[in-house]
């Protein structure tokens, strides 16, 4: 069987993590996609046509900023994160919270009615 790294459920899974990500650095996609898969132990892998369309959307709405900068003479853009995104990851993490506490007391639920 082959597992469904994003699914439905998931779609503003990628920008919270990406705001994460860049609360205490700047960094450029492929590293935010890697520190990604890398602190998920590879359950999110979010590939560059997730990534680079969420950072667009994020930089737009004012929640990122960019910079070009060259290393080892490659060209790179770093996000970083704007006082307007760290607002919007704070919502984000209340309401994940929120969610993920919901579920939580529905499996819990779920568990102590089952036969031991």
């Amino acid at each position: 069987m082959i597992r469904q790294t994003n699914p439905d459920f998931m779609n503003g899974v990628p920008e919270l993590l990406i705001l994460n990500e860049l609360r205490n650095k700047e960094m450029y996609g492929y590293e935010l996609a890697r520190a990604i898969r890398d602190g998920t132990a590879g359950m999110l892998n979010f590939s560059e046509g997730v990534i680079y369309p969420a950072l667009h959307t994020l930089e737009i709405a004012g929640a990122l900023k960019s910079r070009r900068k060259a290393v080892n003479g490659r060209s790179r853009v770093y996000y970083a994160l704007t006082a307007d995104g760290s607002r919007r990851l704070k919502k984000l993490e209340s309401s994940w919270t929120e969610l993920t506490r919901a579920i939580r007391q529905i499996l819990d639920r779920g568990a102590r009615g089952r036969a031991v």
